[in-house]
């Protein structure tokens, strides 16, 4: 673990051939080190709530197949009836980042009380002490110090996963992901590898205010050489975690505040998620409809309304916000005709802009009718909630842009 130490300040471009084939009651993320104990409030599926906690399995290894919802269910609805066990998101990363660690012996963790406080959202909790202090590695407040850390470490043949406590923490660190992360594949002339996970909270949560609200996405999609992912449910949210860790790639995987306590049944079996593949979520006829992460939600609740209203909505999870998956995509625009790109991040610049493009370049001929994107207004994230609110995509607002889109 001492190589951990030696390298500062850099990693890795995209290397071919080697990436994988493959709500909200949560107390807001904290700087202090102090510790807090408490229950935690379960989201289920269908709205209720209640106070409990759920263990964790051992697993066997076999490849599971994305599950698809069918027309009337959201994915966890879909996976109740199989075997399995319940756990919410939070506690499915955690789950396949020990199992990781338990498999391979240089993968490691670092960030800001990550280690015996068990991280902001307890993603970590238990890890340093079954794996101790120098694999669970907890940092002073200096997000561009320990992220050029475990770039160098991954540069000496690591694989570590760095946590930044907000996602909007990680813009001290950008140079090192612009410069270092991303870049240093090519510039080396391919002898360095850095298969490295950036991983944390972001979007827009519950009054947490503008700096606490961010959506990064937009801004790290431009860095040549990062693949980057947003779970959704605790089983993608595994899945994409392990698939993440063993890619020889620099991975971001994105996870959404409000989601951590989402619960849904997941196999025991050992599984893993393709990282450039997005999910059926609903197949449909009429139009479809692109989303990701929390957004998945307000998809799924405008899509009860509209099948009442006797529309046809196919929904799919990107999942893989780059590369885009425009297999899945262009399938599905080729069917429906028509494209409805629901997204949390800026207007101005995000991942719909760059969506709306890829799907103009390749699939024009088949759209009967411009590309809809509906995100979030360009503006500071207000604390008040009633403003907050409104600066984000609502149901009844895709329910509008649907109708309109198929007159």
């Amino acid at each position: 673990m001492a190589a951990i130490f030696r390298g500062v300040g850099a990693a890795t471009a995209l290397s071919p051939s080697h990436s994988i084939d493959s709500k909200k009651f949560q107390l807001p993320p904290t700087r202090s080190l102090s510790a807090r104990k408490g229950r935690i409030a379960v989201v289920r599926s269908d709205g209720t709530v209640n106070l409990s906690l759920n263990s964790r399995g051992r697993k066997d290894h076999l490849w599971i197949p994305n599950a698809v919802a069918t027309k009337t269910d959201d994915s966890a609805a879909s996976t109740a009836s199989k075997s399995g066990h319940e756990i919410l998101l939070f506690e499915a990363l955690r789950e396949g980042l020990e199992e990781e660690m338990d498999r391979d012996p240089h993968v490691c963790v670092m960030g800001e009380d990550v280690g015996h406080y068990g991280g902001s959202y307890k993603v970590t909790k238990g890890l340093a002490e079954k794996f101790g202090d120098l694999r669970v590695l907890d940092t002073p407040i200096a997000e561009n110090s320990f992220t050029g850390m475990g770039i160098g470490a991954a540069m000496t043949g690591l694989r570590p996963v760095v946590e930044g406590m907000n996602m909007g923490f990680l813009l001290l660190a950008f140079n090192q992901i612009s410069n270092n992360c991303g870049m240093l594949h090519y510039t080396s002339g391919g002898q360095f590898t850095i298969p490295v996970v950036i991983r944390g909270p972001g979007g827009v949560g519950r009054q947490l205010g503008a700096e606490h609200s961010q959506r990064l996405e937009s801004y790290f999609q431009s860095i040549p050489g990062i693949q980057m992912v947003a779970c959704s449910t605790p089983y993608n949210a595994k899945g994409l975690m392990k698939a993440a860790i063993r890619s020889e790639n620099p991975v971001i995987l994105f996870e959404h505040v409000l989601l951590y306590n989402l619960k849904e049944r997941i196999p025991d079996e050992d599984y893993i998620c393709n990282l450039e593949e997005a999910e059926m979520v609903r197949p449909g006829e009429h139009v479809t409809i692109l989303t990701y992460s929390r957004m998945r939600y307000h998809v799924m609740q405008a899509a009860k309304t509209l099948v009442n209203k006797g529309y046809d909505p196919e929904v799919i999870d990107i999942r893989s916000l780059k590369p885009f998956d425009l297999y899945t995509i262009g399938n599905s625009v080729k069917k429906t005709h028509r494209v409805l790109i629901v997204e949390e991040c800026m207007r101005t610049g995000g991942i719909g802009a760059s969506l709306t493009a890829a799907i103009n370049e390749n699939f024009h001929d088949y759209l009967d009718a411009p590309i809809v994107c509906l995100s979030s207004q360009d503006v500071p994230t207000p604390y008040a909630g009633t403003l907050e609110e409104w600066t984000v995509v609502q149901p009844a607002q895709i329910v509008t842009a649907v109708e309109q889109l198929c007159q």
